[in-house]
């Protein structure tokens, strides 16, 4: 929502200003749906010839989330974190082939569910359950399983920036369509040179409008939006990196309270839960 209201904002000064300041609404009336057919068509065109389906669905995507914000509050981080310690307790008590049975079927596991929201988030379920999965295959050298762990962490990081790389390619080319919009618009004022002062006045004054547009879908929405995406992205990608902080200090051989503290500080600081509130977390689930 507050991305919704800096744009209400943005386009009330901008526009309320011209009014207050004598401009007429007219010639911007007038000349804005041809213009943004213009500017508005071309960036989309580039958007499509530049990047796949895929790409562009996943635009969509990320054009909700970024008004949704990040999904991750502190109760989400509390079940994480809950969950990887009772995991990562019963493989220190009972040896890693006790979590293969959890690991294998986590939808039929007594331990997984009682965390729904992990359970329903596919790329952390995915990322817990594969590397635990290597820990009952004796892949227990936490040095390499770190850097695996980071090198997956990094593509899709990569992957989930790609719409906000997307987004603002389109912001660094929207000025220049827009003065192609503008020169159009000079090409049809020359055109008709022979009439009065006052039709050729808003002509050029139509054609301005390209170039105003060009520039305001830019630097007032375009790029905003693209550092809100990567903003959004960046904060929801510690979710995972708790998750790699827990399963490497694990194999490092701490103690289950002592990896989880380790996740925990991984956790934004807006959301990070206490170690009071963490450690009440987890006596309270029995499992």
């Amino acid at each position: 929502m507050l991305t919704v209201g800096g744009l209400v904002f943005l386009l009330l000064c901008v526009f309320g200003s011209y009014i207050v300041s004598g401009g007429s609404l007219g010639p911007l009336v007038e000349a804005l749906p041809f213009e943004m057919w213009t500017i508005g068509g071309a960036a989309v065109g580039t958007c499509v010839m530049a990047n796949s389906i895929n790409d562009l669905k996943h635009l969509g995507g990320a054009m909700v989330k970024m008004l949704k914000g990040a999904a991750f509050r502190k109760g989400d981080y509390v079940d994480l974190l809950s969950l990887l310690f009772h995991l990562t307790k019963l493989a220190s008590n009972k040896g890693v082939v006790a979590i293969e049975a959890h690991v294998e079927q986590p939808a039929e596991s007594e331990i997984f569910q009682k965390f729904p929201k992990v359970l329903k988030n596919h790329h952390a379920l995915t990322m817990i359950c594969d590397y635990l999965r290597m820990f009952t295959m004796n892949a227990d050298d936490p040095n390499q399983i770190e850097d695996l762990i980071m090198r997956e962490l990094k593509k899709t990081l990569a992957e989930e920036l790609h719409p906000s790389h997307m987004m603002q390619t389109m912001a660094d080319a929207l000025p220049a369509l827009g003065i192609v919009a503008a020169v159009l618009g000079v090409v049809k004022t020359m055109s008709h040179i022979d009439q009065p002062p006052a039709v050729l006045g808003a002509m050029i004054g139509g054609a301005l409008v390209g170039t105003f547009l060009g520039v305001l879908l830019a630097y007032g929405i375009a790029g905003p939006f693209s550092n809100r995406m990567r903003g959004v992205v960046e904060e929801e990608a510690k979710y995972l990196e708790v998750i790699r902080a827990v399963l490497v200090s694990h194999l490092h051989g701490n103690a289950p309270p002592v990896s989880v503290e380790t996740g925990r500080k991984m956790v934004p600081s807006q959301h990070m839960p206490t170690f009071l509130e963490l450690e009440e977390a987890t006596d309270a689930i029995k499992v």
